[in-house]
């Protein structure tokens, strides 16, 4: 592994308006710090640590659209009303450090968030068709309006963004949230325009949600899309079997006016098809022609799942974070994202870019319960 493969983590990126100092991001990761969904000062510090730490773009953990039954739990991000104000700090402070920003808007469908069951929140949910699994129930079936209602509200988030000053926005499009379950054929049943027996058609609601705030923000302001074949709980679920059946589900959203697809693996280093090395950025990449972010282990030397206690530095974690570079070096994705490295370590970016990789401070679930 060379040292200038090393390197290309931290050569620049230009995308449209999004200009940033390096192609290391920031994961977004739920961190329950917002009581009442307004983020705190010390939010605002959490998120500016990473930025002086010297990482290029930080994408906000998912914050919720206005819509009531978008949310599961309080104590997560909203991005409307009086909770618009604290992300005027949040990104003024990011900015100042030298990062870019992008808010990950959310809206959850029908999932309970299992860390709080018992939230009131989680009775009151949505979804295409009622279910978030295999006959598993999860949220009342949305009417028509209710989808026209939701479209409103994410573009509506997207405009305040782009007022606020953000650098970008991402939907989040996998894990088996809202997006994802119109895409599933398992939790999408239904027989009006946004049902359908394919997964082209079953983007209809994406495609609408991206177009209308493409129109909204206009040309330059860019639009990213996190998109997952595994869903929480159903980690072996696959959308797209075949190189083509990806092509046929990416192909609305790119023409849709998605820029930068954010493409979530439990481990980014497997490959997505037999027959090729290609990862899942580096298939999105090669069918839509679009900037792709890599996402899954990067730096652990365990995976999100087989072990979430504990993501420990050891030689696996300096091997990881070469196999990337080398993988970016040879333009299989444009961004490397890492999430449990850098909610760990806030100076993640800058120990790699200097070589410290027995500096890191590694992963452990008592991380999660204060905002370092």
């Amino acid at each position: 592994m060379s040292e200038i493969a090393l390197q290309s983590l931290f050569s620049s990126f230009e995308y449209k308006k999004l200009k940033l100092r390096n192609r290391i991001v920031m994961s977004p990761m739920t961190r329950y710090f917002s009581p009442n969904g307004k983020a705190t000062d010390e939010v605002a510090a959490y998120y500016a640590r990473r930025a002086q730490g010297e990482v290029g773009l930080i994408i906000s953990e998912g914050v919720y659209i206005d819509r009531p039954v978008a949310r599961n739990v309080d104590t997560v991000p909203s991005f409307y009303g009086d909770a618009l104000e604290p992300w005027k700090k949040v990104i003024a402070d990011v900015h100042a450090a030298g990062a870019a920003m992008a808010p990950q808007l959310w809206h959850v469908g029908g999932n309970a968030d299992f860390n709080f069951p018992d939230s009131p929140h989680c009775r009151e949910l949505e979804s295409p068709s009622g279910l978030i699994g295999p006959g598993l129930d999860g949220g009342r079936i949305m009417t028509e309006e209710d989808i026209a209602d939701v479209v409103a509200a994410f573009v509506k988030a997207a405009v305040d963004a782009q007022r606020l000053g953000f650098d970008a926005i991402e939907f989040h499009g996998g894990h088996g949230y809202l997006f994802d379950s119109f895409f599933w054929e398992a939790t999408n049943k239904r027989t009006d325009r946004y049902g359908g027996s394919t997964l082209r058609e079953r983007t209809r609601f994406a495609t609408e949600v991206i177009s209308a705030t493409r129109r909204a923000v206009g040309d330059d302001f860019t639009l990213m899309f996190r998109l997952s074949q595994w869903k929480n709980g159903f980690f072996d679920v696959r959308l797209a079997q075949t190189p083509d059946a990806l092509e046929q589900w990416l192909a609305p959203l790119t023409d849709a006016g998605v820029d930068i697809f954010d493409c979530s693996q439990r481990r980014f280093y497997e490959r997505e098809f037999e027959g090729s090395e290609l990862n899942l950025a580096g298939w999105v990449k090669k069918l839509t022609g679009q900037p792709t972010i890599t996402v899954g282990s990067v730096g652990l030397s365990t995976d999100l799942f087989m072990d979430i206690e504990s993501g420990a530095v050891s030689e696996a974690t300096s091997r990881t974070i070469r196999e990337v570079a080398e993988r970016l070096d040879r333009g299989e994705f444009d961004l490397v994202a890492v999430g449990r490295g850098m909610l760990a370590d806030a100076h993640w970016a800058r120990k790699v870019k200097e070589g410290r990789f027995g500096e890191l401070r590694g992963y452990s679930t008592e991380l999660m319960k204060t905002l370092d």
